[in-house]
Parts: C-alpha cells; sequence; structure tokens
C-alpha cells in the first residue's frame, strides 16, 4: 500500500497552473451553480481497503437447501456450520443468505437498510466470459493475481499499468469549487500514503490516528519555538535542487494543514460513541473527529482512506478471518452510530475495497488462494440497504463464471461502476465520470443503484 515519492509530492501539491481553460470554465458553472442552488449540503466517502485478498465466499454463504449443501461441499475444511451463519432476506430477490456469524453487528443493520453488498466485484476493463479470459490479451487485468499489482489497480483503474493517480483522487478533484475556500484538504487517509487519495490538483493529508496534528516536541517552550524558527528557515532555502524544492513544499504545506486541523479539533465536544479498542476502530474514531470539525475546515465533501491488514489467509483462515471480521463489523457499527450522533449518517456513505476474492476451493494448511471477483460491503444512511445488488457467481468449480477450475470468479460487476455509483452521490457530474473512471464507458449499467 505504499506510494512512490513522486506520487507523495503528486498528491500534496496543488498549483493553479494544472487547471486547462476547458476544465476552469466547467469549474466555474459548478461554482456558480452550487451557490445558486443555496445548497449546504455535506457528504463523505470513507474507503475501508481490507489488504491481503477478504474471502467474500465465507462473508455470505447462499443459506437456501441446495445453496448450502453445495456450499458445504465445495469449501469442506473451509466451511461454515450453517447453524453458526446470521440470516438475512435480500429484499429484492427475497433469497436467503447467511452472513459470517462474526458481522454480528452488521446484521441489524442490513436488516435495518442500512447496508447493502454488491456482488462479485473486480478489476475489469470491459465485461468479459470465460472463453475471453483464457484467450488473455489486453481485456485481462496484468498481474492479476498479484498482490501489489490489484492493490494499485483497485485504487487507480490502471489495469495495465501502475497508474498516477487514484480513483478518489480524481473525483476529489472534479468537485473541488465545492470546497471553495477551504484550507484543509479534501482527502484524509489515516491508513499511511495510498494511491487511491493522489490527484492532479487536490491536496490530500495523512495522519496517525489519535496523534496530534503536526510536529511532536515542539510545545512553545523558547528552545521549541527557536528550533520550530530553524526549521521553518531551513524550508524556505533555494538550493536549485528540484526534488529538495518540492519536498520542502510539502513540508510546509503539511505543517500548514496540521496546524489548520489542530485549531479545529481543539476543545470540540467529545463523542459519545464507544469505538471498540483496535486499529480500525482508532482509525474510523479519528475519521468521525474530523467529520465533527467540517464546518471549521470549510469542507462539504470529503473523502477518507482507512485499511485493515491481515487478509492475505493461506493458512490457518478461520479464526484469522472471524478475528478480522469481528474488528470490521463492530469498527463499522460504531462508526455508523457516530454518524447518528453527529446528524450526518444520511451524509457519509462508508465502503469497503480489497485486493481480490479468495478461491472457493480450499489450498493446503486450512487456507485458500489468490482469485478475482469478491462481494462488498457498502454502509450509510442513504444506501438503499438490505439487499443485494449485483449478480452471484454460479458456485461451481470450473463453471461458466470459473476461471479455471477452483472456484475465481469472473467479476460480473467492474470497480468502475462500483466507484462511479458511489462518485455520482458524492457530486461527480454524470458528463465528468469518464475522466475519474476510464473503463466505465464499456459497461452499460453506470450507476449500480444501491445509493438514494
Amino acid at each position: 500500500m505504499k506510494i512512490s515519492r513522486r506520487d507523495m509530492l503528486r498528491m500534496s501539491c496543488c498549483t493553479a497552473a494544472a487547471f486547462g481553460a476547458t476544465a476552469t470554465f466547467g469549474r466555474l458553472n459548478l461554482i456558480q451553480a452550487y451557490a445558486a442552488s443555496g445548497a449546504t449540503d455535506y457528504r463523505a466517502l470513507v474507503c475501508i481497503f481490507l489488504i491481503g485478498g477478504n474471502d467474500s465466499n465465507n462473508t455470505i454463504v447462499p443459506m437456501d437447501t441446495q445453496g448450502y449443501q453445495n456450499y458445504a461441499n465445495l469449501r469442506a475444511n473451509l466451511a461454515l456450520a450453517q447453524n453458526t451463519l446470521l440470516p438475512i432476506t435480500a429484499k429484492s430477490s427475497k433469497a436467503v443468505y447467511g452472513l459470517h456469524p462474526s458481522l454480528a453487528s452488521l446484521q441489524p443493520l442490513f436488516s435495518g437498510g442500512q447496508v447493502a453488498i454488491l456482488a462479485n466485484v473486480g478489476t475489469l476493463a470491459r465485461p468479459i466470459t470465460q472463453a475471453q479470459y483464457q484467450q488473455g490479451g489486453s481485456s485481462v487485468p496484468a498481474n492479476l493475481f498479484s498482490h501489489s499489482d490489484q492493490q494499485g489497480q483497485w485504487q487507480t483503474l490502471d489495469l495495465q499499468g501502475p497508474g498516477a493517480t487514484g480513483w478518489a483522487g480524481r473525483a476529489a478533484d472534479n468537485i473541488l469549487p465545492l470546497n471553495l475556500g477551504a484550507q484543509f484538504p479534501p482527502i484524509t487517509s489515516v491508513a499511511g500514503g495510498a494511491i487511491f487519495c493522489t490527484g492532479n490538483q487536490a491536496p490530500a493529508y495523512a495522519m496517525n490516528p489519535g496523534s496530534n496534528p503536526g510536529l511532536n516536541n515542539f510545545n512553545g517552550s523558547n528552545s521549541e519555538n527557536a528550533r520550530l524558527l530553524a526549521l521553518q528557515q531551513l524550508l524556505t532555502f533555494d538550493t536549485g535542487i528540484s526534488l529538495v524544492q518540492s519536498t520542502s513544499n510539502v513540508m510546509t504545506q503539511t505543517l500548514a494543514e496540521s496546524k489548520v486541523l489542530a485549531a479545529a479539533l481543539k476543545g470540540l465536544p467529545a463523542l459519545q460513541t464507544q469505538f471498540p479498542a483496535t486499529d480500525l476502530g482508532a482509525q474510523l474514531q479519528q475519521v468521525a473527529q474530523i467529520m465533527q470539525a467540517r464546518s471549521t475546515l470549510g469542507l462539504a465533501r470529503q473523502i477518507f482512506f482507512c485499511s485493515l491488514n491481515g487478509f492475505d489467509t493461506h493458512s490457518g483462515q478461520l479464526p484469522t478471518h472471524a478475528a478480522l471480521l469481528s474488528e470490521l463489523s463492530d469498527s463499522l457499527a460504531a462508526f455508523y452510530n457516530a454518524t447518528v450522533e453527529l446528524g450526518i449518517a444520511s451524509d457519509v456513505t462508508t465502503f469497503t475495497l480489497s485486493d481480490f476474492n479468495r478461491t472457493y476451493q480450499p489450498g493446503s494448511n486450512g487456507g485458500s488462494d489468490h482469485a478475482w471477483g469478491g462481494h462488498h460491503l457498502i454502509l450509510g444512511g442513504a444506501v438503499d440497504g438490505g439487499d443485494i445488488y449485483g449478480q452471484f457467481p454460479e458456485i461451481a468449480l470450473g463453471g461458466p463464471d470459473d476461471t479455471g477450475n477452483n472456484g475465481r470468479w469472473i467479476p460480473s460487476t467492474s470497480v468502475d461502476q462500483y466507484g462511479a455509483t458511489l462518485a455520482q452521490w458524492f457530486g461527480v457530474a454524470t458528463s465528468d465520470l469518464p475522466a475519474v473512471f476510464p473503463n466505465l464507458a464499456n459497461f452499460t449499467q453506470q450507476n449500480l443503484g444501491f445509493l438514494a
């Protein structure tokens, strides 16, 4: 999940020169339309990246008699006992599925309409059949089962190369006028640097959850003030070396942004919602606190990046996966409750991404291998939840949805369609979607309908 120095610099810099004439006039029109409407709404997207490849085959399981029996036979030692699964009913099809028992905190939110599931989504340049996959070529994403390549492709949607910007960064570029006058970036990562956050114009900010924004050990004493002044002077030196100058500019901008955030957070009332004492719980608590300061920061649109590591379960999958999904479930439920407390539950949409799914067929040592299409969770007050969107694969090893005979499902929905649905709700105009989602034109359905 690391980014290059070049990407880090791009992520943090914003230059007026980057605006072409067409983009400038488009944004001016958006500013005028927004002002004329008197809109004062707030919207935020929160990404949870499940690092390592979540086994979504055990995240949601068919519960009808034939479907479960097929699941139990094919998954063998990885199959979850039917009486441990948490039943949910998809409102559109009335089909019954079972959530992993560790997702207990999300079961009532699905039933209450705040959680939706998107089935069999993955990196996909265009719709592809089993025969087309087996023929290979440019229709198949490069290095399909590689962690680093697939993490990058989910975030950039460049399916043949490393990608220079992320789709969240490009979406933030598109809605810059809605954050006109803000002194803080529209994108914040609480999980380190991520190409997902990198745009062409919109700056991004990264912080460790629970830490005070800014430099440590600069608390206002005479000696500390002298050291801070010396640092600030060093950052103004013109060395003639572009890399040094760029790094100094990034540090200067980050210090200024940290000061703005620290001031905005200072004195805010403590959230009453209790978050779990886990890594993801701390990340989402920090996100909620920054949202609490949204008016002071002057932001009408925000994007956040979080992550949860450990999903590369080649061995000992059942206990590892159970613990990870428990952390995910409890953290997401607490975060949703915090948005209710803040009065913005319908203004915040949280969603999961991951490298890929895992093979339906078990591997050795009680684990599974890297696969392709998988199922994802979307949470929020604006979600048309209690339903399953997209199309489940035919659960048959070697069947029409399998790349071979291990249960690596060919996606029926692309990440571009997934992201475009989120982006349209966020405020990206339909006409601007191709600039953010480069493969979207290859798909007929560009809004999947899971957001009201």
